[in-house]
């Protein structure tokens, strides 16, 4: 990845980060803003349910004081207690409860038997033994509960009191009905309702509502449940209505009835659709600053990116230029600012490997003509030692007599004779390797090469003493790109100095492949090896590890190699035998070269 493409990534991820950072902040406070708004907003309207609950109690307390203190049933009372006939007083309640506007009258006698009831007449003389538990203390506020009624059980709000009469209590029950009226007539803001769950101790709970809105009661049941659970704390739940996202966070808190049991659950509803809403509009406007602010970034960062890179790009192509020997390469400072500095200091430092690379030049070129100049003074100077010993034996022989001087010329002859061949072949040897020719690149059979080599050192392969074995593992191997002359001159070498290695005989193998887009040759022999350190310095000119080498050899070999574009590596273990690797590229490599270039 490119340093302007990271830039470019990195300025987008920075913007994009830190638009969603904002945005989910924004979000989390409004959510938390809606949150402490629903919360004010229930905690009102809960306030509100309640004083227009105690007024309505204070209003049924009052009417049902007015009832238990009136003249007509301290009349009955005071009749009934003495004996009398209860059957005279059935209309009593409905009379009593018209009066004092309730929908619920019950007269009881001292063991709960209903004298008269104005919501159910028909009542007549069954016993209500539910407030007796607690007759000692029975509330003196108002409290819900379930009401029989001809039509069905009513959540009705109630008020209980005792008229003592001769040592006994005659009880009145009184109470209106909690019915979405009541709901109806709060100040209920936009978007919140108020609920009512009721369930009776026989037949069908159900909900009163402060609104006409319809909505699933199954939702709602186990928010109810845990509301009706102790300690009866206020709960609340987010309820999703439908597939649409639709949701309502609903308060729920039980009301107590007679003894304190819960009688009622009030839920206050709170819509969320307004926050989803909001929350909607802050992630598109989310989005569009953040689209916007990307492709804002992505502007200005091409631009910064551009007056960055640019510069370093220059940089690293100069550099690239150095590493393939150009050495005059020069970068103009672009700016003043660190890059700038970073081109001065690269030309400067181009400068300085410029002369540092003409003194290592000179130093290496005067090392070269000093070794040069030793390894053929020692060269030479072992041939030259004899010739100078035959020539000192010429003169006395001369001086000795004619017939001892034709007799000591005949034996100096020859050996003056052999050590100007062998001067020659020291002369030869130098000669080429400093002026190695051209190679005359055509297809070669490298298998075919092989076998003539082969061929041509058979015979000494075969002598008594030091026999070598030799194995052929040649690949069907396509042609390769060389100059079958100089190949043969270094496969031979490489053949010469692996019979060196093995003067007690051994194993010789040739091998052929192909590797990609080269065919490898490799020759193994089973000689003394090489350490680490000589597989170093093998392919150095004038290094040898031979009594008699020049040290050239192979050094010649790896010129061959590399001008016909390929590459020798050596592989070796002291006293296991060494492996020359071989990789020449193919002829068909060479023919599509000037297509290419084309």
């Amino acid at each position: 990845m490119s340093l302007k493409t990271k830039l470019l990534l990195l300025v987008t991820l920075s913007i994009a980060a830190s638009v969603g950072a904002v945005a989910w902040r924004i979000e989390v406070h409004t959510r938390e803003s809606f949150r402490q708004v629903n919360q004010q907003r229930t905690d009102a309207l809960v306030a509100q349910f309640r004083h227009e609950f105690d007024r309505e109690g204070d209003e049924i307390t009052r009417a049902v004081e007015a009832i238990a203190n009136s003249e007509p049933l301290l009349e009955m009372a005071l009749k009934l207690s003495g004996g009398g006939d209860s059957a005279g007083y059935v209309n009593e309640a409905a009379s009593a409860a018209a009066a004092q506007h309730l929908d619920f009258l019950d007269l009881l006698a001292p063991d709960g038997t209903i004298i008269s009831s104005a919501h159910w007449p028909a009542r007549f003389g069954y016993k209500q033994r539910w407030f007796l538990e607690l007759a000692p203390a029975i509330p003196h506020q108002t409290f819900l509960r379930q009401v029989e009624t001809p039509q069905g059980n009513v959540l009705g709000i109630l008020c209980i009191r005792s008229v003592p009469t001769h040592g006994v209590n005659f009880y009145v029950i009184g109470g209106r009905k909690l019915d979405s009226a009541l709901l109806q007539s709060l100040a209920t803001p936009a978007g919140m309702r108020i609920l009512i769950y009721s369930s009776p101790e026989q037949g069908l709970s159900g909900f009163l509502s402060s609104t006409n809105d319809s909505f699933d009661p199954g939702k709602l049941m186990p928010l109810v449940q845990k509301a009706l659970q102790p300690p009866h704390d206020e709960i609340a739940d987010t309820i999703q209505w439908d597939n649409s996202g639709q949701q309502e966070v609903f308060h729920a808190m039980a009301l107590p009835g007679f003894g304190d049991k819960p009688a009622a659950v009030l839920m206050v509803g709170n819509s969320l659709q307004q926050q989803q809403t909001l929350e909607a509009n802050i992630e598109k406007a989310s989005l569009l600053i953040a689209l916007f602010g990307v492709a804002f970034g992505l502007v200005l960062s091409s631009v910064i990116a551009a007056h960055i890179t640019r510069p370093v790009k220059e940089l690293a192509d100069a550099a690239t230029q150095i590493g393939s020997g150009n050495w005059l390469v020069h970068v103009e400072p672009a700016s003043k600012d660190e890059i700038g500095q970073l081109a001065q200091a690269f030309n400067q430092m181009t400068q300085e490997l410029m002369a540092q690379k003409e003194r290592l030049v000179q130093s290496e070129r005067v090392a070269a003509w000093r070794e040069l100049a030793r390894r053929l003074a020692h060269e030479l100077k072992n041939p030259l030692f004899p010739l100078q010993l035959t020539v000192e034996n010429l003169l006395r022989a001369r001086e000795a007599g004619p017939e001892q001087f034709e007799e000591v010329f005949r034996e100096s002859t020859s050996t003056l004779l052999a050590e100007i061949a062998n001067l020659k072949t020291i002369i030869g040897r130098f000669s080429d390797f400093s002026k190695m020719p051209a190679p005359q690149i055509e297809a070669v059979d490298l298998n075919e090469m092989v076998r003539d080599v082969e061929q041509l050192f058979r015979g000494q392969f075969q002598r008594e003493q030091g026999r070598i074995e030799t194995v052929l593992q040649l690949d069907s191997v396509p042609p390769v790109s060389a100059d079958p002359v100089l190949l043969r001159r270094v496969v031979e070498n490489l053949v010469l100095n692996a019979i060196d290695a093995m003067p007690q005989g051994g194993r010789l193998t040739f091998r052929t492949s192909t590797a990609d887009r080269y065919v490898r040759f490799e020759l193994s022999d089973t000689g003394v090896g090489l350490t680490p350190e000589e597989c170093e310095r093998l392919f150095t000119p004038y290094y040898t590890s031979k009594q008699h080498g020049t040290g050239l050899g192979l050094a010649i070999v790896q010129s061959v190699i590399s001008d016909h574009k390929g590459r020798i590596t050596v592989s070796s273990k002291k006293e296991e035998g060494t492996t020359f690797h071989v990789e020449l590229p193919l002829y068909a490599d060479h023919e599509a070269e000037p297509h290419l270039a084309e």
